[in-house]
């Protein structure tokens, strides 16, 4: 079995619809380490409302904090502080989704970030998202990983298709692409099965 951990270039690039593609893609199971704020809409939540799949498990947060902000910060307004050491990956005998919180460098406390959520074996998905700054956003996500000595990353492209952005990110990496979710007018479990089915053998053969 294997986990997967996908993270994105920043906030808002679709991180947690591609999570819910994924998720269908395998019907894998689902944890979300750490969710800041909307408690009652939280990510976890929404994966399970775009998955049709009967296999998925949701496990639940280590941390669930009530304030939409860093999980640092969150933390603190809580009166937590977050530990790595109570942050204990679930077991299952499914292949296992893990969705980080922000982007990779986002701080869980006075030292520690999302990136050094992600064990060595895991593969991780990045998400990026066109937008003034993004081939930045991104070619800097791929080098903190690379650095950290991690090498099998992918790479989702989510939003309106935008070629020289992306040829210039796969040509400056060598990163895997797996695919690209593409502005979706309606998001639902439809949508979710029809671009699962699309991205299933890439993310099969990762």
């Amino acid at each position: 079995m294997q986990n997967y951990f996908i993270t994105g270039i920043g906030t808002d690039v679709g991180k947690t619809l591609v999570a819910a593609i994924v998720v269908e893609a395998l019907q894998s199971d689902y944890w979300k380490p750490i969710q800041a704020g909307d408690l009652d809409h939280s990510d976890t939540h929404k994966v399970k409302s775009l998955i049709s799949n009967k296999t998925t498990h949701f496990f639940d947060n280590a941390y669930a904090l009530a304030t939409p902000m860093s999980p640092h910060a969150a933390a603190e307004i809580d009166e937590v502080e977050i530990q790595l050491s109570q942050i204990k990956r679930p077991i299952t005998k499914n292949n296992l989704v893990i969705e980080g919180a922000g982007g990779l460098l986002v701080p869980l406390n006075s030292e520690d970030s999302v990136i050094d959520l992600i064990q060595p074996e895991d593969l991780i998905i990045l998400v990026s998202r066109h937008y003034l700054g993004s081939i930045n956003h991104t070619l800097l996500s791929i080098e903190a990983l690379q650095q950290l000595g991690f090498s099998k990353i992918g790479i989702v492209f989510s939003g309106d298709e935008h070629p020289t952005t992306e040829s210039i990110i796969i040509k400056k990496t060598n990163v895997t692409y797996l695919g690209r979710i593409p502005q979706l007018e309606i998001v639902n479990k439809k949508t979710v099965a029809d671009e699962a089915e699309k991205l299933r053998m890439t993310l099969t053969e990762f």
